[in-house]
């Protein structure tokens, strides 16, 4: 059952939200898969050479935005290998792109903040480089549902963290 379709951000978007020295094109930013059949995360890939020092965070551009149909949410986890190997998290522990982020003024440009949870004190603390075009984050499609109290109308009008009011 097919709900959803990845799309690049425009070049223009992408320029604007692009930080990291040395990034992919936009153009070249392959889109989210999965790895195997039996996957249910779709692979993102880091579109520069990043480095986190023990207790940094960086924001990662991703060149990606997601269209999907009401009712599904998409929601973003580090790959297990970082997290369990490195304790590489999601700043907020877990991405959640809504339905309607795709229409948002940045054009839903799914952006992934990542930290590097180890202590500068902490004795094993090392830091942790992800290569370009490493896959780095996943993101796993899932069905939500609404209470019957619901009773929302408004429209989003802006982009990464604009519900937080």
């Amino acid at each position: 059952m097919s709900i959803a379709r990845f799309l690049r951000v425009s070049e223009d978007q992408y320029a604007a939200d692009q930080q990291l020295p040395d990034a992919l094109p936009v153009a070249d930013i392959p889109l989210p898969r999965r790895a195997t059949a039996g996957s249910a995360g779709y692979d993102f890939v880091c579109p520069a050479d990043v480095t986190l020092h023990p207790g940094d965070a960086l924001t990662i551009p991703t060149g990606v935005r997601c269209e999907m149909q009401p009712g599904w949410v998409l929601m973003l986890f580090p790959r297990s290998g970082l997290g369990f190997k490195h304790q590489v998290r999601l700043a907020n522990t877990v991405g959640v792109i809504d339905s309607d982020y795709a229409h948002a003024a940045n054009e839903g440009h799914i952006m992934v903040r990542l930290t590097n949870g180890m202590s500068p004190c902490s004795m094993d603390s090392h830091e942790v480089t992800i290569k370009k075009g490493e896959r780095f984050c996943q993101g796993v499609f899932l069905p939500h549902g609404l209470a019957e109290e619901d009773e929302v109308a408004a429209d989003r009008t802006g982009g990464f963290g604009s519900t937080g009011k």
